[in-house]
């Protein structure tokens, strides 16, 4: 089983995506905690892929055409720190 832990800014952030989009990460939520990265990698609609540039050793899922999960992977610790949630947007915060 795998934890999920959440900045702080990612609750302000889904305060302000539609409602879809928040049903949307907690399904991805619920993926990721039952079948860590390789389950989420396996759903093609989450479109996961590794980041590159100043996101270096980040990962990002989609939720929507427009909404991304920014996290990155602890496996170590079966963790996924879930930095980010933006509208396609990946200029370091």
């Amino acid at each position: 089983m795998w934890q999920i832990e959440e900045h702080r800014r990612v609750e302000k952030q889904l305060d302000a995506v539609p409602r879809e989009i928040l049903k949307r990460y907690e399904k991805w939520k619920d993926i990721a905690m039952i079948s860590g990265p390789p389950g989420l990698r396996l759903i093609k609609g989450f479109h996961d892929e590794a980041l590159h540039g100043e996101w270096q050793g980040y990962r990002s899922s989609r939720l929507g055409a427009k909404y991304r999960v920014i996290y990155r992977v602890i496996p170590g610790q079966s963790l996924f720190q879930v930095v980010h949630i933006t509208p396609h947007d990946y200029r370091r915060v």
